[in-house]
């Protein structure tokens, strides 16, 4: 069967350079033609359809708008990997159209969209698969079956690291917008605001209109393997502290936090903690490399602890005197898992189901809203709803701009 892939360019996405290399990633795979790139920065769309044309020698359509492209019944899938708050509201308009979605992570930007997304997902019945790769690692898959077997124990606490070198980004002066950039598309459901360099390619992360700091940068990736190893869903209480320390520039989010989050399994209770930390810091349970980033998840149990480094390495340690146990590096192909799933028309057969996605960005969110607000949260462990809160509440959702609205009937 002869798929037809349609892969969403980033605009500025975390993602633009892989947004590269997975197009010629995809298209070695057998069956799978890349149909149609789509960008609202045009001079990055023809550098990246140049790109594509050189590699397989075929040149994709060329869209600047989402809702044209989807309007090519011929297409199947859709990978977006633009910025945060357009990726609910194009995936929910990819399924509306029909096609699968593969869409990068966080798969929302607030609480609402999580939900959302989710009703999407079961109306309309496509293989949605969220962006964490780690899902697709066999070590992190045998690393999941080995704590559940109690490799370590009882697993009574994790912890997510996001320590990354990340520079000042100075201060952006308004302007206008370059040629060739459709910055209205590029808003999307974000307010209207002057364009500056700073709230466009990548630093865009820094903003809350558009991004949700690090932690649903890269530590998404790390928030959800702590949840999906640790066999936990939605706590009961949330509280996170932090900062934006040392430059001073424009960034709105914070470059140093720490989240800690309490979850009742059974009545029992399992702790989980999340930080981030910009510019110099150590390394941890031998994860990363001295002067370097530092990212990946810590298990501790009544046994020993399993250090996560990445997306596919594992390494145990049992014992007061931390002897080596049971290790592994095996990566794995996240849209290989995602095509398969697609040809088999079977959603459960995805590694990175958009329901246990949404969730993770969940965790996330509450996070970002506990730091905003400035105090804990407590949280109902069924839905992932604040209780008593009716500040923190607020921040569950976002005030849409007209027409890009997430609808409350998807």
């Amino acid at each position: 069967m002869n798929r037809r892939y349609f892969l969403m360019s980033a605009a500025g996405a975390a993602a633009s350079v892989p947004v590269v290399g997975s197009p010629n990633d995809d298209q070695r795979m057998p069956n799978v033609e890349i149909a149609a790139l789509v960008d609202i920065d045009e001079s990055v769309l023809d550098r990246r359809l140049a790109e594509v044309e050189k590699a397989t020698g075929k040149k994709p359509a060329r869209y600047v708008d989402i809702r044209k492209m989807l309007e090519d019944a011929s297409i199947d899938c859709v990978s977006i990997a633009t910025p945060n708050h357009n990726h609910t509201l194009q995936a929910i308009w990819s399924l509306q159209a029909g096609k699968h979605v593969y869409v990068e992570k966080p798969c929302s930007h607030n609480i609402y969209e999580s939900r959302q997304i989710v009703a999407a997902a079961k109306k309309y019945g496509k293989c949605v698969q969220h962006g964490v790769q780690a899902h697709s690692s066999p070590a992190l898959q045998e690393a999941k079956k080995l704590l559940d077997e109690g490799v370590i124990g009882d697993v009574y606490m994790t912890r997510g690291l996001c320590f990354k070198w990340r520079d000042t980004i100075g201060r952006a002066k308004e302007e206008s917008v370059p040629p060739g950039v459709h910055y209205d598309l590029w808003l999307g459901p974000a307010p209207v605001r002057p364009f500056t360099r700073n709230r466009f390619h990548y630093n865009w992360h820094w903003f809350w209109d558009y991004g949700n700091g690090d932690i649903g940068n890269q530590g998404i990736h790390e928030v959800d393997i702590c949840r999906w190893l640790m066999g936990v869903k939605f706590p009961v209480r949330v509280s996170a502290m932090g900062g934006h320390f040392m430059f001073d520039d424009d960034q709105e989010t914070p470059n140093t936090l720490v989240a800690t989050y309490e979850f009742d399994v059974g009545g029992r209770k399992k702790f989980m903690t999340f930080e981030v930390r910009h510019w110099m810091t150590n390394n941890e349970a031998g994860i990363g490399n001295p002067g370097g980033n530092t990212v990946g998840n810590i298990f501790y149990g009544s046994k020993g602890y399993m250090a996560i480094d990445g997306y596919d390495t594992y390494r145990v340690y049992l014992g007061r005197k931390a002897e080596p146990g049971p290790e592994k590096k095996a990566g794995g192909s996240h849209h290989a898992n995602f095509i398969e799933a697609v040809r088999a028309g079977k959603p459960e057969l995805l590694n990175g189901p958009i329901d246990e996605g949404a969730i993770s960005c969940t965790l996330m969110h509450l996070a970002n809203i506990s730091y905003r607000v400035g105090r804990s949260l407590k949280v109902d462990p069924q839905t992932g709803e604040i209780l008593g809160d009716s500040e923190a509440q607020a921040l569950m959702t976002r005030h849409y701009r007209a027409p890009f609205v997430v609808p409350e009937k998807v």
